[in-house]
Formats: C-alpha cells, sequence, structure tokens
C-alpha cells in the first residue's frame, strides 16, 4: 500500500529543521515518504496555518530558490527570516553546499 500525503507530518517536519540550514520541497516530499509530492509539499506550505510555528520560510526549490510567493510577507520577507537565521541569501538563492540539509 503505497503511503498518504501527511500534511501534519510534513509541517512536524518543518520543526526539525535547524537553525541555519534550509530543505527542499523535494526532500521535504522523500521524507514523508515519495519525491513525486514535491508540488503537494509546496501547496501545503502555501496553506500553512502558522508560518511562526511552522517555519515554511527555510523551504527553497532545488535550486536553492526562495519562492517568489512566500506566504507569509513574500520573497522580502522569506529572505528576511533566513538572514535572521544566519543563512547567506544572494540574488534570491541560498547555497544548498552550505545551508542546505
Amino acid at each position: 500500500m503505497k503511503n498518504k500525503f501527511d500534511k501534519q507530518k510534513l509541517y512536524e517536519l518543518l520543526c526539525e529543521i535547524p537553525r541555519g540550514k534550509v530543505v527542499t520541497y523535494g526532500k521535504l516530499a522523500e521524507m514523508l515518504g515519495d519525491k513525486s509530492w514535491a508540488r503537494a509539499v509546496g501547496n501545503a506550505l502555501h496553506s500553512n496555518p502558522d508560518g511562526d510555528k511552522y517555519p515554511c520560510y527555510k523551504v527553497v526549490n532545488g535550486k536553492g530558490e526562495l519562492s517568489l510567493s512566500y506566504a507569509f510577507g513574500g520573497i522580502k520577507e522569506q529572505k528576511r527570516r533566513l538572514e535572521a537565521d544566519g543563512i547567506k541569501v544572494e540574488n534570491g538563492k541560498v547555497d544548498l553546499k552550505i545551508y542546505g540539509l
């Protein structure tokens, strides 16, 4: 039987991302049990019920790019939050080799 996408488990995983680190949509999908759920991860993050409790700002795409439609204030707010965590953002991207999980 195939795993079912679990939004609550996704939100719990967000809380496990250490300060100073980011994760990709694909990596979160893989952690949930199916790499093909990357788009579902993005949709779930966009409807995150609490951006302070569940730090979706720590999620970037596979190239390290920030989200143009970050749900809690746009790309500038995502950049601000990442930098407050000690993550260097250049040209809307983070270096996944340095900051990726």
